[in-house]
């Protein structure tokens, strides 16, 4: 019996963190919102019994977006940019701050309501999934719709979702009609919905790789596909170009992973632009902070302690450095997990420029299993000391 037809779906929350306040504050629905300030920007009730809100423009400090409406968006403000730009693109944005019990909360209600209809998911992170459709007898359109409209009864939020032979076209396909989008891609289209995407669009393709594609004339997906593969190879190395042709072709041979025993959660970030360890310590710190408390925050959700906590460094030219430290507890505790990160990080020599940084926790064990000790722990990431 021939094995059935793959059909992987990406399901992506639209501004997950900015729909779960625009829940509480709706009547912020429709203007330009910011997340990621701190409690003092919580709204306050006026004289009047009004809700006063925080200005993007009365910022200072050294914070990151953590996310923002797709009202701010279109003003150019985006996750992982330093707050004191975003204040210059769109000072009169409103500002709130994170409440990551919150937003937790809700990712585990968008992801019950999905495992009610098709159990074999992929958890990805706070806000998106991979699901398996392949088995399901349902009709893939309206499987699909039927996904969405559980996520909005659970959750009262609206999330895209992209279906394709694999899950680097799925994901593809889940941004391509956002918000609330739903999108069936085959081979037979690759041709005319994917490749003529920028081939920044392919996840994995940083903006230090588009950069170097659009100097090599190599704008679109398309237009990498039909690249010289001696070209490539020449500028990006034998590993990177091949993964950049089969990419460029669609293919991804790469499994839904179901499986609940996780191994290592991390997160990271590629930089807008190449950044310097110690020129742009102010926008790295807050930067890397962020990601250790994203990362310390995937722990809790999922239940799992880590004993070693390590770093991912890609530096301008294409280099990757790792560092790992062991600690005595496990921890899900983000002070915790930004001092080991910071300890790593004092173990490279960071005389070049960065494009990429990241935090991983691994040797996990069940957080209900472990035996853990309160760890508080302190230092400033990116110091000389």
């Amino acid at each position: 019996m021939p094995s059935p037809i793959r059909r992987i779906a990406h399901l992506d929350m639209d501004a997950f963190y900015a729909s779960v306040e625009l829940l509480r504050y709706p009547q912020l629905r429709g203007q330009a919102v910011v997340i990621g300030g701190g409690s003092r920007h919580k709204p306050e009730p006026g004289a009047d019994g009004q809700l006063r809100y925080s200005r993007l423009r009365d910022y200072v400090g050294r914070g990151v977006v953590t996310t923002s409406t797709y009202e701010a968006r279109a003003l150019g403000v985006f996750s992982a940019m330093g707050m004191m730009k975003a204040a210059k693109l769109a000072p009169d944005a409103i500002l709130l701050p994170t409440d990551f019990d919150s937003y937790r909360h809700y990712s585990r209600l968008f992801k019950a309501a999905v495992a009610e209809l098709a159990p074999l998911i992929e958890d990805r992170g706070i806000d998106e999934i991979y699901i398996d459709l392949s088995q399901h007898p349902d009709e893939v359109r309206i499987l699909a719709q039927r996904i969405k409209d559980a996520v909005r009864t659970a959750t009262g939020l609206s999330c895209s979702i992209g279906i394709a032979p694999n899950k680097l076209l799925a994901k593809i396909s889940s941004e391509l009609d956002k918000p609330n989008g739903l999108t069936v891609i085959t081979e037979a289209d690759i041709q005319s919905r994917i490749w003529p995407l920028a081939a920044r669009k392919v996840n994995g393709i940083g903006p230090k790789a588009a950069e170097k594609l659009t100097a090599l004339g190599l704008h679109t997906i398309g237009e990498l596909a039909a690249a010289d593969p001696a070209v490539l190879q020449e500028n990006f190395g034998r590993t990177y170009s091949e993964w950049l042709m089969r990419t460029a072709m669609g293919l991804d041979d790469r499994p839904v992973v179901t499986s609940s025993e996780t191994k290592s959660i991390s997160r990271e970030s590629t930089f807008e632009r190449d950044l310097h360890a110690k020129l742009d310590r102010d926008t790295l710190t807050p930067m890397f902070t962020d990601l250790c408390v994203r990362l310390a925050g995937d722990l809790q959700r999922k239940g799992y302690v880590a004993r070693t906590v390590g770093i991912k460094l890609r530096f301008s030219d294409f280099r990757i450095v790792t560092r790992d430290l062991t600690l005595p507890n496990a921890t899900d505790d983000a002070t915790a997990i930004r001092q080991a990160a910071g300890e790593c990080l004092r173990r490279v020599t960071l005389d070049r420029r960065l494009r990429l940084l990241g935090v991983r926790a691994s040797a996990l064990a069940r957080k209900d299993e472990a035996v853990n000790q309160s760890v508080v722990l302190q230092g400033e990431l990116f110091s000389d000391e």
